[in-house]
Order: C-alpha cells, then structure tokens, then sequence
C-alpha cells in the first residue's frame, strides 16, 4: 500500500491552497453583506479558471479539469476551510448533466463548465425530502413537449443560477424524470429565501412551478431515469463532503492550537492544561481517521469495477456520516478553547460551528446514512467493510 499523495494530487494540493488562500480574503465581507457583489463573483471566477480548477468533475475535452475522484477528494479538503460556503464558488456542474445530449452540452453544460451560466438542482419538495418517492411536481406531456407545475424547496444556488434541474413525475405513470428547464421561463417564481443559520455565499430559495412549459428536448436523460441519474450522483457527492468536512475540520484545530498556545490565563498558556491537550487530540483523531477512510474510498470509486457500485455508494455513505458528525465535534471542541471569542462571528470558528451543522442534513441525511450501510450489511454482508485487493 502506498498512501503517499501522487505528484499531480501535490501540485493539486497546492493549486487549491493558493486558491483558498485567496478566495478567503472575501470571507469577512461575506458574512457581513450575506453575500458578495457581482464584481467579487467575476474576480474569483477568473482566479478559479486561472487556477484550472474549473468543473473538476467534468472531462477535460468538454473543457472541465477531468480530476479523478482521489483528485477531486483532495481539491475539496482544501477547499472545505473555507467558510461562507465560498468553496462553492469553484464550481462543481451537477453530476447528472454528464447525461446532457450533445445538443443539451453545448446549451447548458459547456457554459457552465467555463463559468458563463450556473445549474441548479431542484429536488426536494415540502412533502419529498429524505423520501423522493413521495414527488408531487408533475410533468403532463402536451403537444409542445411538457407542462411542470409543482413546488420545490432548498434549492442551493437557485438565486444565482440561470437554470434549473427539476425532478417531476412525468406522465400517467409518474415516471420521475429530469428536466432542464432555463429560469426565466414563465411560470416559475421564487416564492422565498429563506433565512437559514449559516451564511452562505449563494441561497437555497423555495420555487413554484405553474404550468412551466419546456420542449420534449428539455428531457435529460431519459424518461424514468430521475432517480437512477440522481443517485449515481451521490456516491461522489458524499465523498465531496466528508473531504470538505475533514478540511474544516483541521482548519478549526490549526486555529484552535495556536490560540491555546497563545492565550494565557492563571498565568499560562491554557495548552499546558491537560483538559485543554484532550480536546486538541481528540479532534487530531477525529481528523486523521476520517481523511484515511475518505481518501481510501475515493481511491476505490476510481478502480472498481462498474458491478460494485452498490458497494461504494454504502462506503461513501461511511465517509460522509463520520466525516460530517466527526467534524461538529471537532468544530464544538475548537469553539469551546477559544472561549467567548469563539462565539464572535469574525472568528472563523463560529463560523465553521453553524455551517458544519448542514453537512449532517444535506445530500442524505445521518440517519438515511445509517439506513444505507445497515441494508448493505443485511443484504451482503460485511464487505462493506473491506479492503481492496489487488
């Protein structure tokens, strides 16, 4: 086993330190202005496309940075110290618009993949969160192609995208099926924003959809293949999220070290307090495990063969449950040495504290994550648990 970074995942490393580094300077006005202005977006997305960390996800000959998935796990570890969600403005296009024809590429992903346009992906509804099976936005096929009405909430960058993927039931089967659908078409209204308890650089609004009428070319994918081409899709977003976790995660620690190292009370440093040293190891532990696991898992995804899948979507579910409650921990642990500065929202640690909170809710739950490695477990076994072999 060779568990040393390759040189092309160094120098990634090292892109997206310099990247982070520099995006992290509009951190404090984020937070302050719930946001940024328009010439902030245009700045770090020249400096994202400069950095050649556009799209990573996507094929290099469609113009994105085609990273492996171990590629794309260290790119998001850096990217995760960041906070006001401003690692969301090097931009990941939607895994499922790899199902765009090539008529749809040139539409919409290739503009996306050179930061011209923005995806959104509109899923859950008020009544089909943890369980997509209970969709009530509906496609009725007509002689011009689709009518979708319906309501769709937390819809993460739909104030700033240009368009939209939409999950509905189409036809009187109720096939769930994808459309990509542009945002100005009439019928759709952003109803609200919600005020959420982090602050993140885009927002997550609530839309409704009132006899919105797309073409038969706004199909992507195929009719009937809603679920499978969103499932497909979570797989490598969990792992995204544990290494964006575990990346915040050390950031807290960084910052939480020097400040026990820094600050004296009882007339020393509160590092040499052993109740302070156990709050610093634990969260090196808490760390140090879930980066191993979630690097290893990465690496898997890019190796296995295409019959293992169900597999790896429960091992990436292993990553993203542990990664994201391992990191509130950590992030409670930082937190409470800072102390009352720790509550201030100019320190990077408070921040952290109400953003990591999201990473146990988002792209599955904690606990729709324990339903998925539990059935793995009944269904097959322990190989879950595995590793790999040559």
């Amino acid at each position: 086993m060779d568990y040393r970074l390759t040189p092309r995942q160094a120098q990634l490393k090292a892109h997206a330190r310099a990247l982070t580094d520099f995006i992290a300077a509009y951190e404090i006005p984020c937070e302050e202005d719930n946001g940024l202005p328009a010439d902030t977006h245009t700045k770090i997305r020249d400096a994202v496309l400069d950095a050649g960390l556009q799209a990573v996800n996507m094929p290099a000959e469609w113009g994105g940075a085609g990273l492996t998935i171990a590629e794309q796990v260290t790119v998001q570890e850096e990217l995760g110290r960041l906070t006001g969600a401003l690692w969301d403005m090097v931009w990941r296009p939607a895994n499922a618009l790899r199902f765009c024809t090539p008529q749809q590429r040139e539409r919409f992903l290739i503009p996306v993949i050179k930061g011209e346009r923005r995806d959104c992906y509109a899923v859950t509804e008020p009544g089909a969160g943890s369980d997509p099976q209970n969709l009530a936005t509906t496609a009725t096929k007509n002689d011009r192609g689709w009518v979708l009405n319906g309501e769709k909430w937390f819809v993460t960058v739909g104030d700033h995208a240009d368009f939209m993927i939409v999950l509905a039931a189409a036809g009187p089967d109720r096939a769930p099926t994808l459309f990509l659908v542009d945002k100005d078409t009439p019928g759709i209204e952003m109803t609200r924003v919600p005020r959420f308890m982090h602050t993140f650089v885009y927002e997550h609004p609530e839309f409704t959809f009132t006899d919105v009428q797309v073409g038969e070319d706004a199909v992507l994918g195929g009719i009937g293949e809603g679920y499978d081409i969103t499932r497909s899709w979570f797989t490598e977003e969990r792992l995204m999220i544990a290494a964006r976790t575990t990346g915040a995660a050390e950031r807290a620690l960084e910052l939480a070290r020097d400040w026990a190292v820094e600050r004296e009370q009882f007339g020393a440093p509160i590092a040499s307090y052993q109740l302070i040293q156990g709050m610093l190891a634990d969260c090196a532990v808490d760390i140090a495990v879930n980066r191993a696991y979630t690097h290893q898992v990465a690496w898997e995804v890019d190796q296995a063969p295409a019959g293992d899948r169900k597999t790896l979507h429960a091992k990436a579910a292993i990553a993203k449950l542990a990664a994201s409650e391992a990191s509130g921990r950590v992030i409670d642990r930082c937190l409470q040495i800072h102390g009352g500065r720790g509550y201030d929202r100019t320190y990077a640690v408070e921040r952290l504290y109400r953003e990591l909170r999201v990473d146990r809710i988002w792209e599955g739950t904690s606990e729709i994550q324990r339903l998925i490695i539990a059935n793995e477990l009944i269904k097959r076994g322990s190989g879950v648990l595995d590793l790999p072999t040559a």
